[in-house]
C-alpha cells in the first residue's frame, strides 16, 4: 500500500507522525472494543474530530436486509438507524467503492434533503468514504459533514480512508461475536417460546401466545394465526375483542394467507402496495397501514398444511431469510400443539354442543351405569319427574321407580339383558300420584371403542300429556298438519295474537241458481267435490283452513306459522284453484253438467288471530281490516269482469314473478284510503286469454291515460287491448268509464274510483 504521506501530498515530518500515532491509536482502540455499537461510537468520535467536522456517522451493512445500518445513543437507549444500501450518497459510496467529496450537498443529486428536513441539521459538505478491509471487501461506510474550516480535501479523504481500513478488522471481528450472541441468545429465547407456548392446551390461549411470541420474535407490529376448518374449509384464527374471543373466518384460498396454505410456500413481500397480490381493501377498512408481509406454512409431521402464520410490518426493515426460516422453525415446533389444543376444541366443543342440546330438549333424558345408578339427567327430565338433583342423581334406579313405575325396571332389564332398544308409546307414568301420559325409549349404552362394552341404560321421556290435549282441541278447527306443526313448534298461540298474514277469499258465482237446479242431495254432492279440490290446493301450500261460509272459502297463509313467502304461497295456491277448477269443469261438460265459476280474493295485512267464541263453543279464526279487504276484493271480481283480484299490499311482499296487471285504484266500500288492485292471469291459457302479454300492454297505457283524465286516448289504448283479445270485458268497462267521464266531467280528478258496492 502507498504510504499514507505520499497519498496525501504531505511533506511536514510531525504530521505524517502524529496521523500515524492516530492510526496506531484507533487500531489500539478498536481492538480493545466488545461490542458493535461502541466501535461505532469510538469512530465517530475520531473521524468527527480528525476530519474537523461537525457531524459524523459510520454505516455498516446488512447484507441480509441489503441495508447500510448505524447506531445512536439516545437517552439511555440505543437507535438504530437503516437505509437502503443504495440510497443517497452513502448508498452511492457502498455500491461503487469510490469515496466522494461533496463541496455543496444540496447541489448534488444523490443527496437526500430529506433527512435535514426532518432534523433540522442543516448539510453543508460532505465527506464520504468505504470502509474497507484488507483484502479488499466493502463493509460499510463512513462520512463526515460540515467541515468546521473551509472544505474537505483529498488530505482528509486519505485520511478518512486510513482510519476505515485500520478499524475494519475490529469491525468484522465484534460484527461476528455480535451475530453469534445474538444467535445463542435467540436459540435460548427460541427454546424457552416454545416449551412455554406447547405448554398450553386452550386452543384460544394457544393462539394469542403464538401470534404474541411470533411478534415478538421477529421484532413486528402484528402477526395472525390462521388454522384450517376442514368441515367449512376455511381458516379461522380467535382474536381478543375487548373482554370476550372474537373469530375471522375466511375462505381458505383467499388472500395471501390462503394463496400460502393451498401452495405450501411462504411469502415475503418487502413492499405490501407494491404488490399485486396484496389487498389494500382491508387497510382501508381499518385505518391499518400495511408494509411489509411474511407468511409461512403451517404443516404437521405427515408434511400437511394445518394453517399459516402472518407477520406485518418489521420495525426497522423488511423481513429477511432469517426471519423466514426462524418463523418455519417455531411453526414445526408449535404444529404438534396446535393440533392437540384444536383436537382438545373440537371435543370440548362437541362435548358443549352435546350438554347445550340435552338441556334444550322437551324430553327428558336419563342415563344410569352399568351397575344401575342414576348419574345424569337434563332439566326435561328433572321437570317431567318433578324432582331436584339431590333427589334422584347418585340413586339406584331400583329405587327410584318404585311401586307404580316399577315396570321402567322391567324394561330396563330387558334391554341390559339383550342389549337391544325397547320403546313405549302413550305409556303412564306416575309423578307425586298423578299420572302423565308419556313415551318412553329404554337404550343401551356401549362403548364404540374395541370390542362393545356395556356402560349402563339411557331412558328417553317424552311428556305428550299437553300435546294429547292440545291436538285433541286444535284438530277440531284447523288442519291436522298444521296442529302437527304448532304442538313440535310448542308454542301457545290460542290465546290470541297480532301477526302478518295473507288472508284468501273465494265465493262461487251464481250458486243460488245451482242450488235450485241441484236440489238438496245434488247441491250438497257439489259442495263436498268442489270443496275436497279447492281445500287440497290450500293445504299444499301449507295455508290454514279458516271456515266455510256456506259456498265461500276463507283461508290464511302465514298464521298460526309464518313461513317467509306466504304471499307467494297464496298466488300459488289461488293459481291452482282457478286451475283446478278449469279442468274439474271440463269433466262436467263431458257428463252435461254446468260449469262452477268462483272468484277469489287475497290482501296482506296485519290480522289478530286466537281462539275466539264462547266457553261452550270456541273457533280459531282471524279479525281485522285486512279480512275485509280480502272479502271486498273476492267481491269486486264481478264488476271487473275478474277471477283473481290481490292487493297492493299483497303484490308488493311477492318474491316470485307473476303476470298480472293493475286494473284500478280504488276506495272499497267502508273505507276512505284508495288501494291498488292487480288481476292475476297465470291460470289462463291462449285460448282463455289470447295475445296476453300485447293485450297487457295496451291496457297498461289505457290505464295511464284514464288516471290522466285523457278519456279519448283511453278509449283508443282499450280498443287496441279488444283487438288482441275481444273478450276482455274489462277493457269494455273501462271505456263505459271513459264515455261517462267524458259527458260528466269531474271537477276533481285524481284517478282514483269510489267503489259504491261490497
Amino acid at each position: 500500500m502507498e504510504p499514507l504521506a505520499n497519498r496525501r501530498g504531505l511533506t511536514d515530518p510531525k504530521t505524517r507522525l502524529r496521523e500515524v500515532e492516530t492510526l496506531l491509536s484507533v487500531s489500539r482502540m478498536v481492538a480493545a472494543m466488545e461490542t458493535v455499537d461502541e466501535v461505532l461510537r469510538m469512530m465517530v468520535e475520531i473521524v468527527t474530530r480528525e476530519t474537523e467536522s461537525e457531524r459524523g456517522t459510520l454505516f455498516l451493512n446488512d447484507p441480509q436486509t441489503g441495508e447500510l445500518y448505524s447506531r445512536v445513543a439516545v437517552g439511555d437507549h440505543i437507535r438504530e438507524i437503516r437505509i437502503l444500501n443504495t440510497s443517497g450518497v452513502a448508498g452511492h459510496v457502498f455500491s461503487t467503492g469510490q469515496g466522494v467529496i461533496i463541496a455543496d450537498a444540496y447541489l448534488d443529486k444523490r443527496f437526500n434533503a430529506g433527512v435535514d428536513e426532518q432534523t433540522g441539521f442543516r448539510t453543508r459538505n460532505i465527506l464520504c468514504a468505504p470502509v474497507r478491509t484488507v483484502k479488499g471487501d466493502i463493509i460499510g461506510v463512513c462520512q463526515a459533514l460540515n467541515k468546521v474550516k473551509g472544505r474537505f480535501t483529498k488530505r482528509d479523504m486519505g485520511f478518512l480512508e486510513a482510519m476505515c481500513t485500520q478499524a475494519a478488522v475490529a469491525l468484522q471481528s465484534t460484527q461476528l461475536v455480535e451475530n453469534v450472541k445474538r444467535a445463542r441468545a435467540q436459540e435460548m429465547q427460541f427454546l424457552d417460546v416454545v416449551s412455554d407456548v406447547t405448554s398450553e392446551i386452550d386452543l384460544s390461549q394457544l393462539l394469542q401466545k403464538v401470534m404474541s411470541e411470533a411478534t415478538r420474535m421477529l421484532k413486528a407490529e402484528r402477526s395472525t394465526l390462521f388454522l384450517h376448518d376442514e368441515k367449512t374449509n376455511e381458516l379461522f384464527s380467535r382474536v381478543a375483542q375487548g373482554d370476550k374471543i372474537g373469530e375471522i373466518r375466511l375462505p381458505s384460498h383467499a388472500g395471501i394467507a390462503g394463496l400460502v396454505f393451498t401452495t405450501g410456500k411462504s411469502v415475503n413481500i418487502p413492499h405490501a402496495y407494491a404488490d399485486l397480490r396484496f389487498n389494500p381493501s382491508f387497510d382501508k377498512r381499518t385505518g391499518y397501514f400495511t408494509r411489509s408481509i411474511l407468511c409461512v406454512p403451517v404443516t404437521n409431521k405427515d408434511g400437511k398444511a394445518i394453517g399459516v402464520t402472518q407477520i406485518l410490518n418489521k420495525r426497522g426493515g423488511p423481513f429477511t431469510d432469517e426471519d423466514e426460516s426462524r418463523l418455519k422453525a417455531f411453526t414445526a415446533q408449535v404444529a404438534i400443539a396446535l393440533e392437540n389444543a384444536k383436537l382438545f376444541d373440537d371435543v370440548q366443543n362437541m362435548k358443549n354442543y352435546n350438554q347445550s342440546m340435552l338441556e334444550s330438549m322437551s324430553n327428558g333424558v336419563i342415563t344410569t351405569d352399568e351397575e344401575g345408578t342414576i348419574v345424569t339427567s337434563n332439566l326435561a327430565g328433572l321437570r317431567i319427574l318433578k324432582v331436584e338433583e339431590t333427589g334422584i342423581l347418585g340413586k339406584k334406579a331400583k329405587d327410584f321407580f318404585t311401586d307404580a313405575n316399577a315396570w321402567i325396571i322391567e324394561r330396563m332389564a330387558k334391554v341390559n339383558e339383550k342389549q337391544q332398544a325397547d320403546a313405549m308409546v302413550d305409556v303412564d307414568l306416575v309423578v307425586e300420584g298423578v299420572k302423565v301420559a308419556v313415551n318412553l325409549s329404554v337404550l343401551p349404552l356401549k362403548s364404540t371403542v374395541g370390542q362393545a362394552k356395556k356402560l349402563g341404560t339411557l331412558l328417553m321421556i317424552e311428556d305428550i300429556s299437553n300435546e294429547k290435549r292440545m291436538k285433541s282441541t286444535m284438530s277440531r278447527y284447523m288442519d291436522p298438519g298444521i296442529a302437527d306443526q304448532l304442538m313440535a313448534a310448542g308454542q301457545d298461540v290460542m290465546g290470541g295474537k297480532t301477526s302478518l298474514a295473507t288472508v284468501l277469499f273465494s265465493d262461487v258465482r251464481s250458486f243460488t241458481t245451482l242450488t235450485e237446479e241441484l236440489g238438496a242431495q245434488g247441491t250438497v254432492g257439489l259442495l263436498n267435490e268442489y270443496f275436497t279440490l279447492m281445500v287440497d290446493c290450500i293445504v299444499k301450500e301449507e295455508g290454514m283452513l279458516d271456515k266455510f261460509i256456506g259456498d265461500a272459502i276463507m283461508a290464511a297463509f302465514g298464521v298460526p306459522l309464518a313461513h317467509g313467502d306466504d304471499e307467494d304461497r297464496a298466488m300459488r295456491a289461488s293459481i291452482s284453484m282457478l286451475t283446478e277448477l278449469a279442468k274439474w269443469n271440463a269433466t262436467r261438460a263431458t257428463q252435461g253438467k254446468k260449469p262452477v265459476d268462483i272468484g277469489i280474493g287475497l290482501n296482506t295485512d296485519e290480522v289478530v288471530s286466537g281462539n275466539i267464541g264462547s266457553p261452550k263453543r270456541m273457533n280459531y279464526t282471524l279479525i281485522g281490516d285486512g279480512v275485509n279487504l280480502a272479502a271486498r276484493l273476492e267481491s269486486a271480481c264481478k264488476q271487473y269482469s275478474a277471477k283473481l283480484l290481490i292487493s297492493e299490499n299483497t303484490q308488493k311482499r311477492l318474491k316470485g314473478t307473476y303476470r298480472m296487471r293493475e286494473v284500478d285504484f280504488v276506495v272499497v266500500k267502508g273505507k276512505t284510503e284508495p288501494v291498488g288492485v292487480y288481476e292475476v292471469l297465470d291460470f289462463h291459457t291462449p285460448e282463455t286469454f289470447p295475445n296476453l302479454m300485447d293485450a297487457v300492454g295496451q291496457f297498461r297505457e289505457g290505464i295511464r291515460e284514464f288516471r290522466a283524465g285523457n278519456w279519448e286516448r283511453s278509449i283508443r289504448a282499450f280498443n287496441a287491448t279488444l283487438e288482441a283479445n275481444p273478450n276482455d270485458k274489462l277493457s269494455h268497462t273501462y271505456i263505459e268509464r271513459n264515455e261517462y267521464l267524458k259527458a260528466h266531467p269531474p271537477t276533481e280528478w285524481a284517478g282514483v274510483w269510489v267503489m259504491k258496492e261490497k
